[in-house]
């Protein structure tokens, strides 16, 4: 059993641009409800509620989105959304969030969460999120790793090494190497191995071990983390963390520390239905399809001979509009007031580009 207390850093400061024309900077992914009638944020909290309280909440994000956010969850106290002054990468955000926690509790363990994954089993979630953090107890630095389904390119590889003591019944392995973005020969070579999992994007370990361990690899961040910690609670700490943030080098955690991480441990969470919600094509892997491998999320939708689509409209009632399909196969239709997106599933990864090209050619009311 863990000594410490146990926290949770949802990190919801993104703008999901591949989620474009849905997601817009008045209204990021996070704040979708891209299924029933709670956003991600939201499923994102309750899924923690059962054992993490929400005092013990904190949410990463920036000044824009806090105000919406906080309405979205108005249990969380609103001293625990902590406002990043710029993007400076998750290695910053997740710093910030470290000397904050090791303030009031020194002897924690923090689950580092984002608030854009879509996850089936929440009770499974739960009993994983506890035995990492009994993992973290030992002093590991903890990440859960995802059994890859094909030879992604767009997510980090971790591969296991030795077994060692398992917690609450899982299996947990030594962490051997951790591989950002592959290409597709290499991710191919990863998935024939069988040794290599998903990362997640989710990690769990004590306050002062990461903050050990960026001092240790990532020794300016150390040092500017040092001194907002200072500052915390007191008159300057505004100004502080503001002139401290303007010099941070941006950095994920995930190249800044875990690629050469040590003591680290992986935690295999297979069958938690998890997805990535990084783009409309991810959305048709996650959610339940017709007999036709479509998914359709919205009232006036008329499909013939149409497979492995997806159709979204959004607020589609109120226009009386009708999307009708005849004869494509997966092909992305998002429908809104103002933009119509149509490609296909193969490229829905670059929606992205748009969205640079509507900033870059001077269509900034889309964005």
């Amino acid at each position: 059993m863990m000594a410490g207390e146990f926290f949770a850093v949802i990190m919801a400061g993104g703008g999901g641009t591949r989620l474009w024309p849905l997601s817009r900077r008045e209204r990021p992914k996070q704040a979708l409800r891209l299924s029933g009638d709670r956003t991600l944020f939201q499923l994102a909290v309750d899924r923690l509620l059962p054992i993490i309280p929400p005092e013990n909440i904190l949410v990463a994000t920036v000044a824009s989105q806090a105000e919406m956010l906080q309405q979205q969850a108005p249990d969380l106290p609103l001293d625990n959304f902590l406002l990043e002054p710029a993007p400076r990468g998750t290695a910053s955000v997740i710093g910030l969030a470290a000397v904050s926690l090791r303030r009031k509790s020194p002897q924690s363990i923090m689950a580092c969460l984002t608030a854009d994954h879509f996850i089936a089993s929440a009770d499974r979630f739960r009993e994983i999120l506890m035995a990492a953090a009994d993992v973290a107890d030992r002093g590991l630095l903890v990440t859960l790793g995802i059994a890859p389904t094909y030879p992604s390119t767009g997510y980090g590889y971790l591969k296991r090494g030795e077994p060692l003591e398992p917690s609450r019944g899982s299996p947990v392995y030594r962490l051997a190497a951790f591989r950002e973005k592959p290409s597709l020969e290499v991710a191919q070579a990863y998935v024939d191995s069988g040794e290599y999992s998903w990362n997640s994007g989710m990690f769990v370990w004590k306050v002062d071990r990461i903050l050990e361990e960026m001092g240790r690899q990532m020794p300016s961040l150390a040092d500017g983390l040092a001194t907002i910690g200072e500052a915390i609670g007191t008159s300057v700490e505004g100004s502080v963390l503001t002139e401290v943030w303007r010099d941070l080098t941006p950095q994920t955690i995930d190249y800044g520390i875990m690629e050469h991480a040590e003591l680290a441990a992986i935690i295999p969470a297979d069958d938690l239905g998890w997805y990535d919600i990084g783009s409309w094509g991810r959305l048709l892997e996650a959610l339940p399809l017709d007999s036709d491998g479509n998914l359709i999320l919205g009232d006036n939708a008329l499909l013939q001979k149409t497979q492995g689509s997806l159709i979204y409209q959004d607020a589609a009632g109120e226009r009386g509009r009708l999307i009708a399909a005849l004869g494509l196969n997966d092909i992305i239709i998002v429908d809104t007031p103002d933009v119509l997106l149509v490609c296909s599933k193969e490229r829905s990864e670059d929606v992205r580009e748009l969205v640079q090209r509507l900033s870059r050619d001077g269509w900034g009311e889309f964005l």
